[in-house]
């Protein structure tokens, strides 16, 4: 199993309205690729970010999710309104222990 931690930092004041949006019609889509492992806002560090961590089987099969989200019509028609909250983005992969609860 891998995870990719994915942070997004969004317009300030707008992350609570960027969850919702996302949650309500985001979240369906990706759903169809990935499987969500958490969803959080952070409390410090950069502040104004929401961090999610997906989980795949590796990264080989991520990237196949990944070709696959990118043709799905209903995505890319999504994208561009999550593009105005936007400031930066960044991915993290990340390999759990064998002891961690993730493995």
């Amino acid at each position: 199993m891998i995870y990719e931690m994915r942070t997004y930092q969004v317009q300030p004041g707008k992350a609570g309205e960027f969850l919702k949006m996302y949650q309500e019609q985001g979240l369906p889509l990706i759903s169809r690729y990935a499987k969500l492992a958490g969803c959080w806002t952070k409390e410090s560090g950069v502040l104004n970010s929401v961090v999610f961590l997906w989980a795949y089987e590796d990264l080989g099969h991520r990237a196949g999710q990944r070709a696959k989200l990118a043709k799905d019509a209903e995505w890319t028609a999504f994208v561009p309104s999550m593009l105005p909250y936007l400031v930066h983005q960044e991915s993290v992969f990340l390999a759990p222990a064998a002891f961690s609860p993730l493995a």
